[in-house]
């Protein structure tokens, strides 16, 4: 289905009505829910999609009258007040005690969606908040439906079809429960629609509006015809149609999004999915014949995969074990099992053993995965898109931060005085240079159209090693007077937070205070980093999203093999107040970011927005986004830290003969790989690194 100017009236009087359109009571009118009926019309391109839907009904808000003049506002329908609650929770919309929290979410336009968007997308093509919204009401326990049934469509091929429903005034979610007809139309999408309208900007009229649904369902008889749609039966072709240019689309087809799911099963277990052996289907190389949570689970070779010649492993068991980090290195010992972790706390023991020694290597690297640290610009409370920050506690002195914070030769100090194969060194005591990054992408991650690493592209082929301890104090010195003039005072403190549950995160965290302290405050008294732990259960939201850090160990995983993805942590469109990783754009539009820093951010943002748009010529595309990446490092906007460094293991599989893409989640698959004889050693696992 498809919503028509979904909430775009109902927001309107919202704002127009002001406390009225939260719920608030009026002392000088009545208040009436407005029973009158609306009609609302559903169309579609084929009879099939009308007739073989299964609609039901559920009413989740009531348009409320007050007195007799006309004036009219949004209640939540009694009957599911606390499933729209948690639902507008799900869809990331804060909800109160003592308001209709729907109404005031439509009175904030939280769920408006206008001409301009598409009903499921934003213009960035991320899932809008009212799709979030109207999926996660499908999966509450939602009360009073009305069963619509059977539509009865009227219409040609020619003009369409359509079919009419009628329902006492408001808003509501239609759900479709077709399951016996799925092999002749796929099952429609939940849709909310609104019956009200409005006449500039006044809810003018509840009854009367644009009730109409588009059914994006779709007739499956024709197996040979091409389709454009979100559904697809075995057979069918399925047709993509970008929307603008984007020459990294073709990578997308590697992630998650693009994997097919069963759709009647799907529609049949609801949240119950994939819970099971028997609600999981596949069509990959393997398929899960036994599951048992937090016990073992098991996959077999699928005989019907359409490569089973090429699936060497006939069954692949794994085991849960609450102390794997001790038991499963003795299982491979004693020849039980083919794989395990060997944690850090033991890898220097079995190195230093000739019984154990040739049997350590590493995973395979996650090479699309890279670290760096960001600052926060915006160390005090405020608001930014659908929540509020509450920004950095007194006791680490925001104020003295955002002054220095703001300081180009403060933040170069950082940049130049932080040794990364140090820090790198404790999670990587063997070859931790191999994984040290002086940018944001990785190398390998993509090449031009003359077969140029992108690291070899625009200005990023004139950056090298930053560590330099002459230089970090040079920037620090020359830094001092400034800050001093700006009202800063000495030493700086620097929160610098870890999440408990990410391993050796502090230990990293003490390494790294221990050396740059010993670069930066050799003669001086220059900065004090304060190490804290965050969270381990909600740290991103809690710690970094909400702004409570100076400096901070941030990492990100490229989604496809364009170097667009690595803006997505720093790049902000005018106005928008996403989540973004270092709120650049709203620091300058806000006023926390100034001078020079300011200047730094806005040509940042503008040189992205030029390289966005050059989609015919690869060579100048990817010069324009390394000339960007470049400006973003060498003004200390971020400072480069390295890629994710490979768990050590002891491993029969030989990885590196599987499939393997730098994006997405193809990089570890099994197929096409053999159990070996023998435990692979890191000097095979080496060979085999510098090759790829």
């Amino acid at each position: 289905m498809k919503m028509r100017k979904l909430f775009a009236g109902i927001a309107a009087a919202a704002t127009l009505l002001g406390g009225l359109a939260v719920g608030a009571t009026s002392a000088s009118a009545e208040e009436t829910i407005v029973n009158d009926d609306a009609t609302f019309t559903f169309t579609a391109d084929s009879a099939e999609q009308l007739k073989n839907a299964n609609l039901v009904a559920y009413k989740i808000g009531d348009y409320v009258q007050y007195g007799t003049t006309g004036t009219y506002s949004v209640a939540t329908n009694e009957s599911n007040k606390a499933t729209v609650d948690n639902a507008l929770e799900k869809a990331g919309i804060a909800v109160e005690d003592g308001q209709d929290n729907l109404a005031a979410a439509l009175n904030e336009g939280k769920l408006d969606i206008s001409a301009t968007r598409p009903w499921n997308t934003t213009a960035e093509g991320v899932a809008s908040t009212s799709r979030a919204f109207a999926n996660a009401l499908a999966g509450e326990d939602l009360q009073a439906g009305k069963a619509i049934g059977t539509l009865e469509p009227t219409g040609s091929d020619e003009d369409g079809y359509k079919a009419t429903v009628t329902l006492t005034a408001g808003i509501y979610l239609f759900l479709d429960a077709n399951t016996s007809t799925i092999d002749k139309v796929t099952v429609a999408i939940p849709m909310i629609v609104a019956s009200g309208t409005v006449s500039g900007d006044a809810l003018t009229d509840p009854v009367n509006g644009d009730n109409t649904v588009n059914m994006k369902n779709t007739k499956s008889t024709d197996q040979k015809k091409e389709v454009d749609k979100a559904y697809a039966a075995i057979g069918d072709t399925l047709t993509y149609t970008l929307t603008y240019d984007f020459p990294g689309f073709l990578s997308l087809l590697c992630y998650l999004p693009y994997e097919p799911a069963y759709g009647p099963l799907l529609e049949e277990t609801g949240d119950q999915f994939a819970t099971s052996a028997e609600t999981t289907y596949s069509c990959g190389a393997f398929y899960l014949a036994a599951y048992e949570s937090l016990e073992t689970w098991v996959m077999k070779k699928n005989p019907e995969n359409y490569d089973a010649d090429n699936v060497f492993i006939d069954t692949i068991s794994r085991i849960y074990n609450a102390e794997a980090s001790v038991n499963g290195p003795e299982m491979i010992k004693r020849g039980e099992i083919d794989e395990a972790t060997i944690g850090s706390d033991i890898l220097d023991s079995w190195l230093s053993d000739d019984t154990t020694k040739d049997m350590v290597s590493m995973d395979r690297p996650n090479t699309n995965y890279t670290y760096f640290y960001m600052f926060n610009f915006m160390p005090f409370s405020h608001e930014f898109s659908n929540w509020s920050v509450e920004g950095m506690d007194a006791e680490y002195e925001p104020e003295n931060w955002a002054k220095a914070i703001n300081n180009t030769n403060f933040r170069k100090s950082f940049l130049y005085g932080i040794n990364n194969s140090v820090t790198l060194a404790v999670k990587a005591p063997e070859g931790y240079d191999n994984y040290k990054l002086n940018t944001i992408t990785p190398p390998s991650f993509c090449a031009n159209a003359d077969g140029v690493d992108y690291l070899k592209c625009g200005d990023l082929a004139n950056i090298t090693e930053f560590f330099d301890e002459a230089k970090a104090k040079e920037y620090r010195d020359a830094a001092i007077p400034e800050l001093t003039a700006a009202g800063v005072t000495f030493p700086i403190k620097v929160q610098m937070p870890y999440n408990p549950s990410s391993t050796d995160w502090d230990k990293q965290c003490q390494v790294f205070k221990q050396q740059l302290e010993g670069v930066l405050n050799d003669g001086f008294d220059f900065i004090d980093i304060i190490i804290t732990a965050g969270p381990s259960d909600s740290f991103l939201s809690s710690v970094r999203r909400n702004g409570k850090f100076a400096f901070l160990q941030c990492n990100w995983g490229a989604d496809y093999s364009d170097p667009q993805t690595e803006t997505d942590p720093f790049y902000q469109a005018e106005g928008a107040r996403g989540s973004r990783y270092a709120f650049l754009r709203t620091g300058v539009e806000d006023g926390f970011i100034t001078g020079d820093t300011a200047d730094a951010v806005m040509n940042y943002m503008k040189a992205i927005e030029e390289a966005v748009k050059i989609t015919d010529d690869i060579n100048a595309r990817y010069d324009a986004f390394a000339n960007a990446e470049a400006s973003l490092i060498n003004n200390a906007l971020v400072v480069p830290m390295g890629m994710s460094i490979p768990a050590y293991i002891a491993t029969r599989l030989n990885y590196w003969e599987g499939q393997y893409a730098s994006t997405g989640f193809s990089n570890k698959r099994l197929k096409g790989i053999h159990v070996l004889d023998h435990y692979i050693s890191m000097s095979e696992y080496e060979a085999n690194r510098d090759a790829r």
